[in-house]
């Protein structure tokens, strides 16, 4: 009767309590094996938690996504996974993220991406799996960007998925099997983090420096904005006239003709090649930076993962540059930061279109933002360009992703509007028609513009540009205008609350054939001892931001960066304390070109042969600063007469020149004091024409008295950088002498740009 008793209680038990292998298996939807159509987003993990794969088609249905899963049982699973319906925060009307889960070919009764505003468990039902593996395909139904975050099979009674938004939580890294520490890497001397323009740049001019480096970038391509998931051609000037830091900038940079361009001109194959070339840098592609391990005021490590599998890494290393764009390094770091309450420039998501030989159509879509002519600008030349821009007022971290889905909502509607509500189609207005037209590429990867600043020893600001305040640590030179995004006011109309067409206004402050000199002291943080910042979020105002936050300007701020780094590493200093003890240092090391590198800090550098040895950047302009003895520029000169200002004939010195014709009375006096008797040659410089005149009268006032020359300035003057000699004359210390140019007798137009006075050797 006893073991009777036993053998009941055992059944009891089997009936009431779940089997001793209850398991739940998570499969993440960017590990599967092949993504078929699918693209792999990763954008928006501070937002929710994870990488996810899009159905990004443009309206036409994309290639499943596949995997195989293992069960560790047989038996009845039941099947969760994490999605949304990306235009239920605005309740529009329609599902347009719709897909469906096949198993071992089979669909599930669930439609996926048919309910709710946030990411959540969408349950599916169950399975009977009778085998020790089946396939999963994700099979998108739409084409128009559903969203697969995970799915997750289970046995255990009572389960419900843990639908947290944090990065890797726990129960993720144990279902995922994903070991308890982290795998170290390095120790290296720094650490980038985002691989945009600043960050690419950054890590190979570190690397050339001598120093271990790691970049970090969580895209499977370099380049940021500036690469073929985005399309911004590469704005900003690399001028000499200052340090040759924009050397590695001219290797790296795309050649696009148009923004947005098509994928080849964006290069992103070059760029990886030459990151690869680099024996110092390991290079990071598909790694996420999420957490930092350290004290209040120093970073030890940044722990980052891998968006293709979970797993963790934790780089180890003297020194971090958060070129993210957002300044999440910084952020996580408990780094000094600003960002303004609203009004912020917003991000874009810019498209292309083509004429094809056949009709092709376009289905409704009443999900979108409903367009008509007139409320957005014709994409002429085929393509939409940076002006697609929303989130002006939307938060830029926490709203990022329904920023990207607004600007998706815009785009489509303006699409539906060309070729199904026959928006810009008559052929009396623009001769467009949109029969044959059909979408070839939007970008489902924002470019945004403004997130936050990361602060520094200096918080540049627009008055500091535009009166030209000078700074000792002047080293990257700025070029592009105080350029700031608002919404246009032609397009608002019913879309007051979150416009979706931008206007720039550009202020007249920089100089943008020279720059302005911004300092490095904007790029380390002033309050964690070892962060560096290079990109959009360094120490900037918000009106200042207008101007450095073009790509090449921000990957100039990296290659300072790099070589900061070396300074700071080789003196075992932090970055305060190279500009307040080893400027001179940092200053040598800007002087060396891009072709300059050496093995380690402890090697000499060297020339090396096999990086390109780009000659100085062309300039329409002599730099008055690169002329020797006495110069005096025709902005300093007293002008008789209604002169002309101009700059389009090339090779000037300074800011331009003045012109003035044959009528009238005109001269142009340039008064000098020489410091030291003796004898001067005396120059002028100009830039001939057919109209300038043959016979221009110049006279030079000295110690000798006066003396008239006539000059040919049709034709280019003999002497280098376009002087002509005056010949040599006597001038006495501190008295008055004078250059005048006048028009008395001028055949055309008479010429006045620069005078030189040079010491008789």
């Amino acid at each position: 009767m006893k073991n009777i008793k036993i053998t009941i209680i055992l059944l009891i038990s089997l009936c009431y309590y779940p089997p001793a292998h209850s398991e739940t298996i998570l499969v993440e939807a960017e590990s599967f094996e092949d993504h078929g159509g699918w693209k792999m987003d990763t954008q928006f993990i501070e937002v929710m938690g994870s990488p996810y794969l899009l159905a990004h088609g443009l309206g036409q249905p994309v290639k499943d996504a596949s995997t195989t899963v293992k069960f560790p049982s047989k038996g009845k699973w039941k099947v969760w996974v994490r999605t949304k319906d990306w235009v239920a925060p605005w309740k529009a009307k329609g599902q347009p993220g719709r897909f469906q889960l096949l198993v071992d070919g089979k669909a599930l009764p669930e439609t996926f991406g048919t309910e709710g505003a946030e990411w959540h468990w969408q349950a599916g039902g169950e399975i009977n799996v009778d085998k020790e593996s089946v396939s999963l395909n994700m099979h998108d139904l739409t084409g128009f960007d559903g969203r697969c975050d995970a799915i997750v099979f289970s046995n255990e009674s009572g389960y419900t998925p843990d639908n947290s938004s944090d990065i890797l939580p726990a129960w993720r890294r144990e279902a995922l099997k994903l070991p308890a520490d982290p795998i170290d890497q390095g120790p290296y001397d720094i650490v980038y983090i985002g691989g945009g323009y600043a960050g690419a740049a950054g890590a190979i001019s570190a690397a050339r420096m001598g120093l271990k480096v790691a970049l970090i970038q969580n895209r499977g391509v370099l380049g940021g904005n500036g690469s073929s998931e985005i399309r911004v051609w590469a704005k900003g000037n690399t001028p000499a006239g200052l340090y040759p830091v924009g050397d590695i900038i001219r290797e790296l940079s795309d050649e696009a003709k148009a923004s947005p361009g098509t994928y080849e001109e964006f290069g992103d194959s070059k760029k990886d090649v030459i990151a690869k070339a680099e024996k110092n840098l390991d290079l990071f592609l598909y790694h996420h930076g999420y957490a930092v391990e350290g004290t209040e005021t120093h970073i030890d490590a940044v722990l980052a993962f891998d968006t293709r599998t979970g797993a963790i890494k934790r780089f180890k290393s003297r020194f971090f540059c958060d070129t993210t764009g957002h300044g999440t390094i910084g952020e996580l770091a408990g780094a000094d930061r600003t960002m303004i309450d609203g009004g912020r420039m917003g991000m874009s998501n810019m498209w292309r279109w083509e004429n094809t030989d056949s009709a092709k159509s376009f289905p409704a879509i009443p999900w979108a933002l409903d367009l008509e002519e007139g409320a957005f600008p014709y994409p002429r030349k085929y393509h939409a360009e940076w002006f697609w821009e929303s989130g002006f007022d939307k938060h830029p971290q926490k709203d990022l992703e329904a920023i990207r889905d607004w600007n998706f909502r815009a785009n489509y509607g303006a699409w539906d509007a060309m070729k199904n509500k026959g928006a810009y189609g008559r052929s009396d207005t623009t001769g467009a028609n949109h029969k044959n037209a059909a979408l070839t590429w939007m970008a489902y990867i924002g470019g945004p513009r403004e997130t936050q600043q990361l602060l520094g020893d200096v918080i540049l600001t627009e008055e500091d540009i535009v009166t030209k305040r000078p700074f000792p640590d002047g080293c990257v030179l700025t070029t592009w205008s105080v350029d700031l995004h608002y919404p246009k006011e032609q397009y608002i109309g019913k879309f007051s609350d979150n416009p979706f067409i931008s206007k720039a206004v550009h202020g007249k402050g920089v100089d943008r054939k020279r720059g302005y000199p911004v300092p490095y002291r904007c790029f380390y943080s002033r309050n964690i001892d070892n962060l560096f910042m290079a990109g959009r979020n360094i120490s900037v105002t918000h009106k200042a931001l207008g101007t450095v936050r073009v790509m090449k300007t921000c990957g100039m701020m990296g290659v300072v960066v790099g070589k900061a780094a070396a300074v700071a590493a080789k003196n075992e200093c932090s970055p305060r304390e190279v500009y307040y003890q080893h400027l001179d240092k940092l200053i040598t090391l800007l002087e060396m070109p891009g072709f300059m590198r050496r093995d380690s800090l402890d090697n000499d550098f060297r020339d090396d042969a096999s990086l390109p040895h780009l000659s100085p950047p062309e300039t329409d302009y002599i730099n008055k600063g690169s002329l020797s003895g006495i110069v005096i520029d025709d902005r300093d000169a007293v002008f008789t007469g209604k002169w002309t200002e101009g700059a389009g004939l090339k090779n000037y010195v300074q800011d331009g020149y003045h012109y003035h014709g044959n009528s009238g009375k005109a001269e142009a006096r340039y008064n000098v004091k020489i410091p030291k008797s003796g004898k001067y040659e005396v120059r002028m410089s100009w830039q001939p024409h057919a109209n300038r005149s043959s016979k221009t009268s110049v006279t030079v006032l000295s110690a000798d008295g006066k003396k008239t020359i006539q000059v040919n300035q049709k034709v280019s003057p003999p002497l280098a950088k376009g002087f002509y000699t005056l010949g040599v004359h006597s001038f006495e210390a501190g008295k008055p002498a004078a250059v005048i140019i006048s028009n008395e007798g001028a055949d055309g137009n008479v010429h006045a740009d620069a005078v030189q006075f040079l010491p008789e050797k």
